[in-house]
């Protein structure tokens, strides 16, 4: 049964981000809120959680994992950036976007598109992630939470709870999320392709 933790959308408790960040580095999979719906979540090493986020959303091993970042600084230890990248994501972020980019040594290859080499990556405009991201140290590996046969992500803590008690370790209410998905820019060919229009201004890269 899943723990379910009620967190002030905009000012995090102390005590319970540190329970949140204590569960992710004892390997639990938490499902989270974030400024684009909720998400599913655990440690970058967690090769048991990453295995069951797959067989939550029915997804194979093909599935684009995202990486979420607390920063720049953090974000570009992950992926290659070239200079006109830089500038535009920089401009960009925080905010609703992913941007998959070439991955550096430093994600492991399960994690990677299988002949791409890349990786999702983001920095997302939400306090408690902020605040989670922070006290761990690490990017959070992530998928959006949504469900085999749907197509949006949830948004709401308790209705989670109640359909992946037994799925997840860890429930995060923060209030209502927007249903809104990121918008996806892949710039690993050095040009900016928009994959999906979301809540994230795609003007700035072209379209």
């Amino acid at each position: 049964m899943a723990r379910f933790l009620d967190v002030h959308p905009d000012n995090p408790q102390p005590r319970l981000v540190s329970q949140v960040v204590e569960a992710l580095r004892d390997d639990a999979l938490i499902a989270y809120p974030t400024d684009s719906g909720y998400a599913l979540g655990c440690q970058l090493g967690n090769r048991d959680g990453r295995d069951r986020i797959l067989k939550i959303r029915d997804l194979d091993d093909r599935h684009h994992f995202t990486l979420m970042c607390c920063d720049f600084a953090q974000l570009g230890q992950f992926v290659h950036i070239d200079n006109a990248a830089f500038r535009a994501i920089k401009a960009a972020t925080p905010g609703p976007y992913t941007f998959i980019l070439p991955a550096t040594g430093e994600v492991p290859k399960r994690l990677m598109h299988p002949k791409k080499r890349t990786v999702g990556v983001r920095i997302p405009d939400h306090v408690l992630v902020q605040a989670l991201l922070a006290e761990l140290g690490e990017p959070i590996l992530t998928s959006t939470l949504i469900l085999p046969g749907e197509q949006q992500a949830r948004t709401m803590g308790w209705e989670i709870k109640e359909e992946l008690d037994h799925s997840v370790d860890l429930v995060i209410e923060a209030g209502e999320t927007s249903a809104e998905p990121t918008s996806v820019v892949d710039w690993s060919s050095g040009e900016p392709e928009v994959v999906r229009r979301g809540a994230g201004d795609v003007v700035r890269f072209g379209a």
